[in-house]
């Protein structure tokens, strides 16, 4: 009998309401299957296994190979959909303690903004660029291939765009700095204030 059985997340919002920076189309496609999938073979792959009770970001930080790689994929996914919010929403401006700490480190949040997207658009290949803070709160970003997240360096992930091609190829096709951009229009900076401050 499995431990904790992984399920997919249910989106806080509609599949359409990120339209026109990320349309239903790749809502469906993404989360719906893209995501199902990690989420069923991880099901399939933790049983009977030292993983199959444990948390996901347990598992993240100490598994490899197969196991590894849906976890995290599942682990990066969650993070991602759920830091988003409707174009019109009033929260995609960052204030409060992650805005201190964006203008201590980064000394400005348009710096900031600069650094994280030439690191996504630079990433070879498929993965990650991240947004997360030490055990001090002192923010990094970072750049993860394939299902890599900052948890394996013991970081606590904040903030991500998904530079695999399956996020944003019906939309922008191979305009991969153009989907960078257009992301911070949708970033719930409240939610990411609170991953900031969470012990």
């Amino acid at each position: 009998m499995l431990g904790i059985l992984f399920s997919l997340i249910t989106l806080p919002y509609a599949p359409n309401a990120l339209e026109p920076v990320i349309s239903q189309e790749t809502i469906e496609y993404h989360h719906g299957k893209h995501l199902q999938t990690y989420v069923d073979n991880l099901n399939k792959l933790v049983a009977g296994t030292e993983f199959e009770s444990m948390p996901l970001e347990q598992i993240v930080a100490k598994s490899q190979g197969a196991i590894f790689n849906n976890a995290g994929q599942i682990l990066n996914h969650n993070l991602y959909f759920l830091q988003f919010s409707p174009v019109a929403a009033d929260n995609h401006t960052p204030k409060g303690a992650i805005l201190d700490a964006i203008n201590r480190d980064f000394g400005s949040f348009e710096a900031f903004k600069a650094e994280f997207e030439q690191k996504g658009t630079t990433l070879f290949g498929s993965g990650w660029v991240w947004l997360a803070a030490d055990k001090d709160g002192k923010l990094v970003i970072t750049q993860e291939p394939n299902a890599g997240n900052p948890v394996t360096k013991g970081l606590k992930p904040l903030l991500t765009m998904d530079v695999w091609e399956h996020a944003y190829y019906i939309d922008y096709r191979n305009r991969r700095a153009a989907h960078l951009q257009s992301l911070w229009q949708i970033i719930n900076w409240d939610e990411i204030n609170r991953r900031y401050l969470e012990k």
